[in-house]
């Protein structure tokens, strides 16, 4: 019943990987390892066993600890939406929102119910692997927190703390956030590890032993890049901004409209793995790309903002060209919503009361409602099986002229296809994980996928992460300091 957190000094140092391997690492040594994050900020999640919603970076730690996914795992969950708001869950069940005005006070009276959650899981496993958010050097912060130092001292669980030496001033990342933080708060630091190393390790040996003689804190290694990191999902939107957005000329283009609340956006990264495709995320201010062969409209914590967004950029002339051209539009959850005749939210639940017109390629209607639909689905779709899962607070009616776009197990119907058979809605989640409907889905564009289970592939991948942590990082040693 041990327990160790990963903070970092900064968003995107790579916590997030860093907990992950480290939990594959432990369960391959043959212990009993669950991940935890008090408070994340995200709009990419996952749905757990028990039927509530988590983020996809502690259901991909969950999947490296090989355990099932459960809320406890993340007890509070902010998802970013319109209007400077976000939607707060707790325990996987939303609870409303909350504003920039009203964060720190809204966040305090979470901290007994993340302990709660600290200690159930603690009573079920040899090891809790903590995640840290942002970074603790955030003083103006700290006030009411729960995700960094808050939680550390209120559980007495010792930190260890990530830099991220590849974007620079990791040394001045380090001490500074020694020397700003509380005398208390630092005194739960108990180490520190260089993360996404390039090159020849000498030449930082004296900038290592300066971190360790500014800080009082001992290395617990260096941790190179590896290239297994590029084949597990991300958790945060801001990898986007870095995407390569190039398209060689060769193979099917599919093209992703970057909305400004886009949610579950690792739907897409399977077919990144298949040979002859391109899939690019098309930032604001960027038309999207004539020559597509696919244009998707993601999944969004706020349709409508988005759709104005949408419409604001001109991708809805894009898109709609593109389908003149006999190109194919494909809608996942909040983009199928765009592609109906309204979006309306007469209570206010995004943003607003309101009701805007989408894109018309599909005639049906959606009512927003407060209602969440959070669930796993198995079904059949293009003719392939597939899995995946339902995470959205609409209800869509299909068009008499629509069929259906998939076949449920449990009896029912999901999303819809258009007659000319190019447009089509679902609101599934993670349908390309699924080997047979990627490869029934690439076939239609003239490609023969592949077709491999991207679950194996990170799979495969969390176990690279582990033995590289396991050769550059000082593995005992942690969880030495986790079991102290």
């Amino acid at each position: 019943m041990a327990g160790l957190m990963i903070q970092g000094t900064g968003s995107d140092v790579g916590k997030s990987v860093l907990v992950a391997g480290l939990c594959r690492a432990l369960a391959n040594r043959g212990l009993s390892v669950l991940p935890f994050k008090p408070q994340n900020m995200s709009n990419n999640a996952a749905v757990t066993a028990d039927g509530g919603e988590i983020g996809r970076a502690q259901a991909l730690q969950a999947i490296a600890a090989r355990a099932p996914l459960h809320t406890d795992m993340n007890p509070v969950l902010l998802k970013p939406q319109a209007d400077h708001t976000a939607q707060l869950v707790v325990h996987g069940q939303v609870r409303g929102t909350l504003g920039a005005a009203n964060f720190i006070e809204g966040r305090r009276p979470l901290l007994p119910e993340v302990l709660q959650s600290w200690e159930r899981l603690r009573a079920r496993c040899d090891i809790v692997v903590v995640e840290g958010a942002g970074s603790p050097a955030e003083i103006n912060l700290r006030e009411g927190d729960i995700a960094n130092m808050g939680f550390a001292r209120a559980a007495g669980v010792p930190v260890v703390l990530a830099g991220d030496i590849d974007r620079g001033g990791v040394i001045a990342a380090l001490v500074g956030t020694h020397a700003v933080i509380d005398p208390a708060d630092a005194a739960m630091i108990r180490g520190f590890i260089i993360n996404k190393f390039r090159g020849d390790l000498s030449l930082f040996a004296d900038g290592y032993a300066a971190i360790e003689q500014r800080t009082g804190w001992p290395g617990f290694g260096v941790l190179p890049w590896l290239p297994a990191v590029s084949r597990l999902p991300s958790e945060d939107a801001v990898v986007l901004d870095r995407a390569d957005r190039r398209h060689m000329g060769k193979g099917v283009l599919i093209a992703c409209a970057m909305l400004p609340r886009i949610a579950n956006f690792d739907d897409l990264d399977p077919l990144k793995t298949e040979p002859g495709v391109t899939v690019a995320m098309v930032p604001p201010g960027t038309p999207i790309p004539a020559e597509a062969d696919v244009i998707v409209l993601p999944g969004t914590k706020a349709t409508i903002a988005d759709m104005a967004f949408l419409r604001a950029q001109g991708w809805d002339i894009d898109v709609l060209a593109h389908h003149r051209r006999g190109g194919r539009v494909l809608g996942i959850c909040g983009g199928y919503q765009m592609l109906g005749r309204t979006i309306a939210d007469p209570l206010g639940l995004e943003g607003p009361p309101g009701e805007v017109g989408g894109l018309g390629l599909m005639d049906h209607a959606t009512l927003l409602q407060p209602r969440k639909t959070l669930r796993d689905v198995r079904g059949t779709a293009l003719g392939a099986p597939f899995a995946g899962y339902e995470m959205h607070m609409g209800e869509t009616g299909r068009a008499p002229a629509d069929t259906p776009f998939a076949m449920l197990d449990d009896g029912r119907t999901d999303g819809a296809v258009s007659p000319c058979g190019r447009v089509i809605g679902t609101y599934c989640h993670g349908l390309f994980a699924s080997g047979p409907l990627r490869r029934a889905f690439l076939a239609r564009l003239g490609v023969e996928g592949h077709g491999l289970d991207h679950g194996a592939t990170v799979d495969a991948a969390l176990d690279e992460l582990a033995e590289g942590m396991e050769r550059h990082l000082d593995i005992d040693g942690l969880l030495a300091l986790g079991r102290a």
